[in-house]
């Protein structure tokens, strides 16, 4: 009895292990836009930031912009804008871009999309409610030499405050 029993579980054991599969399920965050990009776009690499002459990569999750002579990617803005509110300034959308280099076609976009360029009125993806003092602090980015966009910029666009978190 206890033999046909065992059996009949062996069975009914390997019957199961057949019919089963592996499932696996991987969520990775690679490619989302942050809460503060511009709701309503979809396989979008790169936004320009006008007031500030930079580009946000939203696969690598860096800021691109010009300093001590050469693009520098970081997570961090550059010092000068470390008071810029990232849900209040405009974002203009490269959904025309796809390679790594949106900086190719910077004369274009500065001129473009100059500083304080409106477009089409956006919503944050994100709420910045509870946001208010959210700002993104640089780290000081070693061989930037503090001149951003060879020193045309100003800072402290729009920010309203620092808390000193630094993260997005």
């Amino acid at each position: 009895m206890k033999t046909l029993k065992l059996i009949i579980a062996g069975i009914i054991l390997f019957a199961s292990a057949n019919t089963m599969q592996a499932q696996v399920s991987v969520n990775v965050n690679i490619g989302t836009p942050p809460a503060w990009g511009p709701a309503g776009y979809s396989a979008v690499d790169y936004y320009y930031l006008p007031d500030i002459q930079a580009y946000y990569d939203i696969r690598a999750t860096q800021f691109i912009y010009f300093g001590g002579g050469k693009w520098i990617r970081s997570r961090n803005l550059p010092n000068q804008y470390r008071n810029y509110n990232l849900y209040n300034g405009y974002k203009v959308v490269l959904n025309d871009y796809h390679g790594s280099r949106p900086y190719s076609n910077f004369n274009t976009h500065k001129v473009k999309y100059y500083k304080g360029y409106k477009g089409k009125p956006q919503k944050a993806i994100g709420s910045n409610r509870g946001n208010n003092n959210k700002v993104y602090q640089s780290n000081g980015n070693k061989g930037n030499n503090g001149n951003g966009n060879n020193g045309n910029g100003n800072g402290n666009k729009g920010g309203k405050g620092n808390n000193g978190n630094g993260k997005h």
